[in-house]
């Protein structure tokens, strides 16, 4: 009985959101997580010590976030059936596998009609410019996306679970947004945001790579794994790449390039070799191998947070 009551917020958490997916009409931990770091970005990004200034920011807004969901936890113990809902509410909302994939799903439908409504429905989901996207790179775009998300929204929130329970998910959370809103090397955030893109790439470091190896069990090809190993270091960021080159690898495809942001070109290493078109049933394959990958890294989840406490 009290295994079944350590995994019920999880399995809760989880379960919300394969049914429902992101919460867009309720308020979101996130937006609140997001109004704090622009409220500090622009008062503190200025004058000297930019990269000081933003790792205090960064470093104490994450340990700010652990120790108030800690705390409020804490709070909430002698209300069992109370902490249980909060934490499994808390876990849905930090979990973006359904929408992940809802939203892929939706590129591939709308490229399918034309490839305007292609290009709009991607600039949802992605950060370069679309306006000049082919149809091949609308869909491109999407399924890389699709890779790097499983690991971002839904594996390494799962991993920090796993470690540190609820207050390390919600931590881990912050650390994504810090690095979504000014981990950039542009003018602007390039000092600024500089320890905020560290501690991502630290936090991502083993997630990462363990997203590439679930895709590659999930569909049933292990042997991809030297796939990974050769082509996962060659993207821009340390993490990014392995569950890009899982996904290459299952779909025999070839991912990077050229990009356009902000009317500038920026050349991405090609991960994978076959350059072929990507179809509507490339998607399914890729939806269903992230799905599967989700359970397994669920079933993990659990399982290590059961050892850690029992």
């Amino acid at each position: 009985m009290d295994i079944v009551i350590l995994l019920l917020p999880l399995l809760i958490g989880w379960l919300l959101d394969v049914i429902w997916g992101d919460p867009a009409r309720l308020p979101h931990p996130i937006v609140y997580f997001g109004r704090a770091i622009s409220f500090l970005e622009h008062n503190l990004n200025n004058g000297s010590h930019r990269t000081l200034k933003g790792g205090v920011v960064a470093v104490g807004l994450i340990a700010v976030t652990y120790t108030l969901s800690w705390w409020l936890l804490g709070l909430l113990s002698p209300w069992l059936w109370v902490r249980i809902m909060v934490e499994a509410v808390l876990i849905f909302y930090c979990l973006a596998g359904t929408t992940l994939i809802r939203e892929v799903r939706m590129v591939f439908e709308a490229a399918d009609r034309s490839l305007d409504e292609g290009r709009r429905q991607v600039a949802r989901i992605v950060g370069r410019d679309t306006a000049a996207l082919t149809d091949h790179e609308v869909r491109t775009a999407a399924l890389e996306t699709l890779a790097e998300n499983l690991s971002d929204g839904v594996i390494a929130p799962l991993f920090w679970y796993a470690l540190l329970g609820v207050p390390g998910m919600l931590a881990y959370k912050m650390v994504n947004t810090l690095d979504s809103m000014i981990g950039y090397r542009s003018e602007r955030y390039r000092m600024f945001g500089t320890v905020a893109a560290r501690i991502d790439d630290a936090a991502n470091w083993l997630p990462a790579r363990i997203t590439a190896l679930l895709m590659v069990i999930a569909a049933g090809r292990p042997g991809l794994i030297g796939f990974v190993r050769c082509f996962g270091p060659r993207h821009a960021s340390p993490n990014s790449g392995y569950p890009e080159a899982a996904l290459a690898g299952v779909l025999d495809c070839r991912f990077g390039g050229p990009h356009d942001y902000f009317g500038e070109t920026v050349y991405k290493p090609y991960i994978g070799s076959n350059e072929r078109l990507l179809t509507s049933e490339d998607m399914r394959v890729a939806t269903r191998i992230n799905r599967v990958a989700e359970f397994m890294a669920v079933a993990l989840a659990a399982i290590v947070r059961c050892a850690i406490l029992i």
